[in-house]
């Protein structure tokens, strides 16, 4: 199994069939094995009912279906950890990056899982960003918006030690068999800042982390809350509190 592709998925009933259709057209031409798996969170809507529909139709699509809804880390966490490929990726059920994107990776990836086109560079943990160099984002997000995500960025940088990199919370993020077992093993964070864990987590166990620019669609009716970013701004103070107390080191 080459790739294996993590869906998280909460209240996704409406959106979701058109992703898990472009992902299934996109990997049925590759010529490597994989599987597509959607973490179901508790969902309150049919989201569950709509995967084992597609099921039906596209190949290698399993559904982990949670009754309780324990927030987006720990989904991914569950996937990761029940996936089985050589490289496994996570990515939102919104398709606002699509899977084709993964071909960005590859050339930062080890050349690992039998196939040709992995690299020699050797990355274990590549991200997706939307704030770099090269990275498209066809329908732009408000100023104010984006120069809040670039003041709140820096103070997670900050608190969190990341710095260099400009986009934490991209939802597009792709692990070697290796740093997905060993990182999201270790996890401790079930919400908002889960990211910022996985890469403080990959910068501790001395893991290449590399930031490569991506398409990223944004969805005009979604909406920055203020109380997210407070609870995401506590859960990275959290992280920092673990640093200090070598709860990492563990």
């Amino acid at each position: 199994m080459r790739l294996s592709v993590i869906i998280p998925a909460y209240n996704e009933a409406e959106r979701l069939p058109n992703t898990l259709k472009a992902v299934d057209e996109y990997l049925r031409r590759q010529s490597y094995k994989y599987e597509i798996l959607v973490v179901n969170d508790g969902s309150k809507d049919s989201t569950a009912d709509v995967v084992r529909q597609a099921a039906e139709s596209i190949k290698n699509l399993w559904l982990i279906d949670r009754k309780e809804n324990r927030g987006k880390g720990y989904t991914v966490k569950q996937g990761m950890l029940a996936a089985h490929g050589d490289f496994r990726l996570f990515m939102d059920a919104d398709n606002s990056t699509s899977v084709d994107q993964v071909e960005r990776m590859w050339p930062w990836f080890p050349a690992q899982g039998g196939s040709a086109s992995g690299g020699e560079k050797g990355f274990e943990v590549v991200i997706g960003s939307r704030d770099i160099k090269g990275a498209e984002l066809p329908v732009p997000q408000s100023w104010l918006r984006m120069r809040l995500g670039d003041i709140f960025n820096l103070i997670v940088q900050t608190i969190s030690g990341l710095w260099g990199i400009w986009d934490t919370q991209c939802g597009f993020k792709g692990f070697t068999r290796k740093a997905a077992e060993e990182l999201f093993s270790r996890a401790t964070i079930d919400r908002w800042a889960f990211d910022v864990e996985i890469l403080v987590l990959a910068k501790k166990r001395k893991y290449k982390i590399q930031e490569i620019p991506v398409r990223w669609i944004n969805d005009p009716n979604s909406r920055v809350k203020l109380s997210g970013m407070i609870k995401m701004l506590l859960e990275v103070l959290k992280i920092r509190i673990n640093l200090w107390k070598g709860i990492y080191e563990r």
